[in-house]
Order: structure tokens, then C-alpha cells, then sequence
């Protein structure tokens, strides 16, 4: 087996370790897991690093055990946050199970060792307030509790921590316990943020059983100008395709800055590193195509995340978005790349069988029919990027993509979304 820790080493994973002999265990097959918080419906570009960690240690042999905080959901991390979190009920955790499930299982249930994901709720139902007091709360220290990052800096905040948050840890280093006496999890990941909370759960482990547990910590995701990754001006950058398309989610890391890109090959995609090392090369030297790169990069993660369907919906989207675009227009490309575009609207009746030259004019796309003819004569109009050739042409119902949808290119670099009314 490939050590997986001197590989996650070469790929720029690892923050920190707890000891140096994991190395060196890694030699045989471990189970490792990682904890997920169910705050939203998906997992977001953020929550990458700590999924492709699992798959690394997959691809080497060992067993990803994937945790969904069903329990841990109901309290709130309060690990990098500044004030408490607002409290999911019941129903919308079990709704963001679902979706995390989803994004997690794409990732890492196309290899072997097969992933183990896990509810923590499974276990937390049981214990009375009392009984965890008294069988876990006993084995935790207050010092050690109060030197955390997570707790100290919100300690001193105006905002305060609530004894709710302050338990956190004990919730998490518990999670531990139970995965090593009834899993034989033996090795916890996390971003570096989570540090505090798998150390938790190593001292709770050695406490109880006697025995070692390991943790072992990646950077966050940051961009070169210190901005964490996974972020918009729209919003996050969720995995899950009902909540960003595969198209935008494409378009997203096609525009990361230079700087970024190479690191982002290493950590997001499973790609061989002398192949990243070459385009690395390429990048240094003149006469290289800018966004090449980043070219590999969208297509290798949305390939992972979203498929090969979903990777050839964001490429399909891209070509019909693309000025002077010739790709065949599908309601789903369109549909994908609504949003980057003006929008006009009409009624069937003000669009089919009517002169193309007037529907533009009419719809305010163009000024006047003239600034239309004067288009047509120079090559510049477009209609679902077919070139118009003539003044007299008509829009057709089979014009229509999907029934309700013309794209008209004004120029190479204007195109307008036409939708018919409701």
C-alpha cells in the first residue's frame, strides 16, 4: 500500500499530526473518519479537503468512516464561528443528512474499502443527561476544556459562549470513543480548525481504554488574497446540484486566480502529481494559454463531484454561454446559464410567426428595426447561435428550446434570454 500520510504530505494536506508514529502505522489497514456538520442541505467547496482526505485514505487501503452530526447538528461547532449559531429542529436535520449522504456517497462510494457513514444521533439517543455527566463528563478537565482555541476566543468576544457550545467538545471527543471500542476507528481527520475537538477525543480514548488514538489535521481552504474558498458574491459554492448548478459550480473554479490553481489541482482532484508538476511548468513559461490550467481543474472536480453527466451539462452550458457559441442549445444548458443573462419575456403570440427584426425591436434588445437590419447586414445577429442572414426571417415554434426559450445574440458578446409568458 502507498503511505497515505507522505502522500497527503507531497499534496500539501497535512496542518498537523499527533504523533509521528502514524506514519508507520499507515503501513496496514486503518478505519478513519470524519465528521460532517449538518448545517445546510449540501457540503460546500470548503468541505472538499476533508472528503478528499477520506478518498486518499481510501485509495491506499483503508476505510473511510464518514459521520453526519445528527446529534452533534443540534448544538452547533462552535470551532472558527464568532457568536452561537441559531439551533436546527429535528425535521431540518434530517433533511440536511439526506443531502450531505448524497454529496458524500458520490465521492467515495465509486472505491473500495466501501465507506461506513454513520449518524451520531444512533448513539446520543440513548444517554440520559445524568449518565453522560456521570460516564463521560467525569473523564473531561476543566483546564484543558478552557485552553481551547475555539472556546478562549469566544470566552474573551463580546458575544460570549453558552454552556451549550462549551459541551461541544465533549460530544465530539465521545464520537471518537464510541467509533474506536465499536468500529475500530483508530484515526480522526478535520480541517485545522477541528484540532481541539479530535485531541478531545484521542485524551477521552487513552483515558478510558488505555489505548492510542491518532488525529491528523488539513489546512483550511484559502485563497491566495486570505479569503477562505468556497465562496461567491452569490453565496457559497455548494456539491449538491439543486442548490448550484453544475454549470456555475464549472464556471467557478475556471476563474480562480493563477495563484490558486496548482494548489487546488493537488488538493481537490486525484490527479498524478508529476502531471500537475508539468502544468505547473507550462504556466511559468512564455507563450502559455491563460486558463489552461484552470480549464483542468473546473472539468477534474466537477467530474468528481457532479459526474460525467453533470460535468458534460456544465461543458454544454459553457459552449451555448460562450460568445459565438455553435454547441447544440438543450433546455438544461439554458436553463443552467439563465441567471448570467438579461431576460425579456413574451407571449406566444408576440413571438411566433413574427418578424425576428420586431420581436428584437419590440422587446427593446435593440433600439429600432433599422439598428437590427444594420446587424443582420454586418453578420452580427444570432438566434439560438445560428447566424440570420435575412430581414424577413420569422421566428418558428420549433425555434423554441424546450417549448419557452430563444437566445438571441445581438453581437457576439450579447446575447439576451427570451422566455414566453406563463
Amino acid at each position: 500500500m502507498e503511505n497515505v500520510i507522505q502522500l497527503l504530505k507531497e499534496r500539501g494536506f497535512i496542518d498537523q499530526t499527533s504523533s509521528e508514529d502514524l506514519e508507520k502505522l499507515v503501513e496496514k489497514p486503518l478505519k478513519v473518519y470524519c465528521g460532517f456538520d449538518p448545517s445546510a442541505d449540501s457540503l460546500h467547496l470548503g468541505n472538499m479537503v476533508a472528503i478528499m482526505g477520506l478518498a486518499w485514505f481510501q485509495r491506499c487501503g483503508h476505510t473511510p468512516v464518514a459521520i453526519v452530526g445528527g446529534a452533534t447538528g443540534m448544538i452547533g461547532d462552535p470551532s472558527g464561528k464568532s457568536k452561537e449559531r441559531n439551533l436546527l429542529d429535528e425535521a431540518t436535520i434530517q433533511k440536511n443528512l439526506k443531502g450531505i449522504r448524497v454529496n458524500l456517497e458520490q465521492i467515495l462510494a465509486q472505491k473500495t474499502p466501501a465507506p461506513v457513514v454513520l449518524n451520531n444521533y444512533d448513539w446520543f439517543k440513548n444517554f440520559s443527561f445524568l449518565t453522560f455527566l456521570r460516564d463521560v463528563g467525569k473523564l473531561f478537565r476543566m483546564g484543558p476544556m478552557l485552553s481551547k482555541d475555539s472556546v478562549k476566543s469566544r470566552l474573551d468576544s463580546e458575544e460570549g459562549m453558552s454552556f451549550t457550545e462549551f459541551c461541544y467538545q465533549t460530544l465530539q471527543g465521545y464520537d471518537f470513543l464510541y467509533l474506536f471500542e465499536n468500529h475500530g476507528v483508530t484515526v480522526q481527520i478535520g480541517g485545522s480548525d477541528q484540532w481541539g475537538n479530535i485531541i478531545a477525543g484521542t485524551d477521552l480514548i487513552r483515558k478510558s481504554t488505555g489505548k492510542d488514538a491518532f488525529a491528523v489535521t488539513f489546512p483550511l481552504l484559502t485563497r491566495a488574497d486570505g479569503q477562505k474558498f468556497g465562496k461567491s458574491e452569490k453565496g457559497a459554492i455548494w456539491l449538491s446540484k439543486e442548490k448550484l448548478s453544475p454549470y456555475e459550480f464549472y464556471q467557478y473554479l475556471f476563474r480562480v486566480d493563477d495563484r490558486d490553481v496548482i494548489r487546488l489541482m493537488k488538493m481537490l482532484t486525484f490527479m498524478d502529481l508529476q502531471e500537475i508538476q508539468k502544468i505547473e511548468a507550462k504556466m511559468k513559461a512564455e507563450g502559455y494559454v491563460p486558463n489552461t490550467a484552470q480549464k483542468i481543474l473546473a472539468e477534474e472536480v466537477t467530474k468528481l463531484v457532479h459526474g460525467e453527466g453533470g460535468l458534460n451539462a456544465a461543458l454544454q452550458a459553457t459552449l451555448a454561454a460562450k460568445p459565438g457559441g455553435e454547441a447544440e442549445l438543450t433546455l438544461e444548458a439554458i436553463e443552467a446559464i439563465a441567471s448570467e443573462l438579461p431576460l425579456k419575456e413574451g407571449s406566444l403570440s408576440e413571438l411566433i410567426d413574427q418578424k425576428l427584426v420586431d420581436v428584437i425591436a419590440s422587446l427593446g434588445i435593440l433600439s429600432s428595426k433599422g439598428e437590427v437590419r444594420r446587424l443582420i447586414k454586418n453578420g452580427g445577429l444570432f438566434l439560438n447561435n445560428q447566424k440570420v442572414d435575412s430581414e424577413d426571417k420569422q421566428v418558428d415554434v420549433n425555434d423554441l428550446i424546450g417549448e419557452k426559450y430563444l437566445l438571441i445574440a445581438t453581437g457576439k458578446k450579447n446575447k439576451t434570454l427570451v422566455r414566453i409568458k406563463k
